[in-house]
């Protein structure tokens, strides 16, 4: 994965904790389920660029 992939992917985890807890604060249920989708969406990132790293190691 390259560094500006997890850069934003963790920008899209740490946008995604703010909307949550600006949900939470103000008991805006759509920014809250928003905020989770971003997280969500992020962690699926990191996920899928962890699978090609290994996959690129396996066949160095």
């Amino acid at each position: 994965m390259s560094t500006e992939d997890r850069v934003q992917a963790t920008g899209k985890n740490l946008e995604g904790k703010a909307q949550e807890a600006l949900g939470n604060i103000t008991g805006d249920p759509e920014d809250k389920a928003e905020g989770k989708a971003k997280q969500a969406e992020s962690q699926a990132r990191h996920a899928a660029e962890d699978l090609k790293d290994k996959a690129k190691e396996a066949l160095e």
